[in-house]
């Protein structure tokens, strides 16, 4: 499988439970050879950034820079037209027909396995 969503809106978890969820996640998708997981975190009721999403961000940036993951991209640059966007869409063999491609959704962020 190349390619996985992780809903973490889903049953409205604390940040702590939001975390817990994603961290135990990430090592099952990398033991089962996921290559792109899709992170849905939501952007906060007011637009202005939910405290889910920016300790979401936070921790991803964390293992990227640890190299626990291979790379990262916010939901905003999820656009064909970005260079990032399209190695990861080269690593998905090119095919890859998501919702929110193209439409910079600051509610998601995209992860990029070893």
């Amino acid at each position: 499988m190349d390619y996985v969503e992780l809903n973490l809106k889903e049953n409205s978890p604390t940040v702590q439970e939001a975390l817990a969820i994603l961290e135990i996640n990430l090592e099952i998708y990398r033991n089962e050879g996921v290559k792109v997981v899709k992170i849905i975190h939501g952007y906060g009721s007011h637009g202005v950034g939910g405290t889910i999403c920016l300790e979401v961000r936070k921790y991803i940036r964390q293992l990227k820079k640890h190299g626990e993951i291979k790379d990262y991209l916010y939901g905003n640059e999820w656009d064909i037209s970005s260079e990032k966007c399209f190695q990861i869409l080269t690593r998905l063999c090119g095919h890859y027909n998501d919702v929110d491609l193209g439409h910079k959704n600051p509610g998601i962020t995209i992860v990029v396995l070893q």
